[in-house]
């Protein structure tokens, strides 16, 4: 974990979300972008967060020139709350969710059209 620093904005509480949100502002001379990992740790400190997994961030951009990178943060206060609220793909981002399981969309159908085809013949 190198030196930066996080400053956040527009700092809401979401009471109905189960959630408090912000624009992060990170200052990070020197270094290409921090990691989440890192990140997560530090507001998990800074906000006294029981669980770092119930940190989101995403949206990071860099600002031309390095140096400076702005992105959005959401802290719920569970992790049953983030499972009812955020979207899956963010929650397979984050290691909560699991992958579908079972055939493909394609394989599905396939099934289907030679199921429709052996109707009605008898086994040879």
């Amino acid at each position: 974990m190198s030196d930066f620093t996080i400053r956040t904005r527009k700092f809401k509480q979401n009471p109905l979300l189960g959630r408090k949100q912000f624009v992060l502002d990170i200052i990070h001379p020197g270094m290409a972008n921090v990691s989440k990992k890192d990140l997560a740790t530090k507001l998990a400190s800074m906000y006294k967060v029981h669980d770092s997994q119930c940190i989101q961030l995403f949206g990071f951009k860099t600002a031309f020139g390095g140096g400076r990178s702005t992105g959005f943060g959401l802290i719920y206060e569970n992790l049953d709350k983030m499972k009812k609220f955020e979207p899956k793909y963010r929650l397979k981002r984050a290691g909560v969710a699991e992958d579908k399981t079972g055939a493909g969309r394609r394989a599905k159908k396939d099934t289907k059209n030679r199921r429709k085809k052996v109707r009605g013949k008898e086994k040879t």
